[in-house]
């Protein structure tokens, strides 16, 4: 990662003053408070994987809070930040819910108000994705913002062991391998906000947070040519039955879904300039298509168009 502020070597008087500047810089628009009467230290480090920015930051106590005003403008518009809690403990209020994240918790928070509060010895990894890719999935981020995703969770511990080990090897990464792996990153956090969500659910509920975990096990499992309706209820462990009639309630169909995932999934690869040397029969088996004459239908079907009309309409990549 590139270190991008970092207190040592500048006077104590002055690092303060100089890690807010960094941040204005950034286009990170918060007002910070001391919790402490000791030295300010602090560093900030940076890569990009893929598509996916991350910071990773360590500092002594701090309070910050972003108004609704300062978000106004936000350069981060769209986005969601996902912070996984490396060392120490942090507090989040957002949308009126207060959490404490511990090494190895996460919590996603929006581009609403928020305060957050951390300890001297604080230390998490950023995570910045589009909040779209969360809601396809799970609905509304206020609906999840603030909440604590807990390393008792098995899948939080995967989240969190996968993105140690992606900063670690990115540098042996392709491109194309890089935009893959964030993308299966982006899912293990979405399944774990499912698994999260699906504790303690008052029962009217539950039917709704199957779907949920449905939807998380579909994103996750997209290029997989073999899920199907069957497949997908015992992973969610539900009967298909069962399964099949909370999706005719949220007015869909199993099958039909997950086509919808595939086909939209490859329509945004289709236009994605970093696999645009990728052939079209590598993109849609990565998708999930059995062949690319069925994808071929399928997406002429959807979009009005072949394929690779699509990928070089100019329109459509800009």
């Amino acid at each position: 990662m590139q270190t991008l502020f970092s207190t040592d070597g500048v006077h104590p008087r002055d690092s303060f003053k100089r890690w807010r500047e960094t941040l204005s810089d950034l286009g990170a628009n918060l007002q910070q408070r001391r919790l402490d009467d000791g030295p300010f230290s602090c560093k900030m480090e940076a890569t990009r994987i893929g598509s996916v920015a991350m910071h990773r930051v360590s500092q002594t106590a701090l309070r910050s809070e972003a108004t609704g005003e300062m978000l106004r403008n936000s350069a981060h518009a769209g986005k969601v930040v996902v912070t996984l809690q490396l060392a120490g403990a942090a507090t989040n209020d957002q949308d009126g819910r207060s959490s404490v994240q511990r090494p190895g918790d996460f919590v996603v928070i929006d581009q609403r108000p928020v305060v957050m509060t951390t300890k001297t010895g604080s230390a998490c990894l950023s995570i910045q994705l589009p909040r779209e890719r969360l809601e396809n999935v799970l609905g509304s981020t206020r609906r999840y913002t603030a909440l604590t995703v807990g390393s008792d969770l098995a899948s939080a511990t995967l989240v969190s062991t996968f993105f140690h080990e992606l900063i670690r090897v990115q540098h042996q990464l392709s491109p194309d391998a890089a935009v893959r792996m964030a993308s299966a990153g982006t899912d293990l956090i979405v399944a774990s906000i499912a698994e999260r969500l699906a504790r303690e659910v008052p029962q009217p509920l539950h039917g709704t947070v199957v779907v949920q975990r449905a939807k998380a096990f579909v994103e996750a499992h997209l290029g997989d040519s073999s899920l199907d309706p069957p497949r997908l209820a015992a992973a969610v462990g539900v009967s298909l039955r069962r399964l099949q009639e909370l999706f005719h309630a949220h007015g869909q169909h199993i099958s039909d879904w997950i086509w919808q995932r595939r086909l939209e999934a490859a329509a945004k690869r289709l236009t994605d300039p970093g696999v645009r040397h990728l052939p079209i029969g590598t993109l849609a088996y990565g998708c999930g298509f059995a062949s690319q004459a069925h994808f071929a239908r399928r997406f002429k079907a959807q979009y009005g168009m072949t394929p690779s009309e699509y990928r070089s309409a100019p329109h459509l990549g800009t």
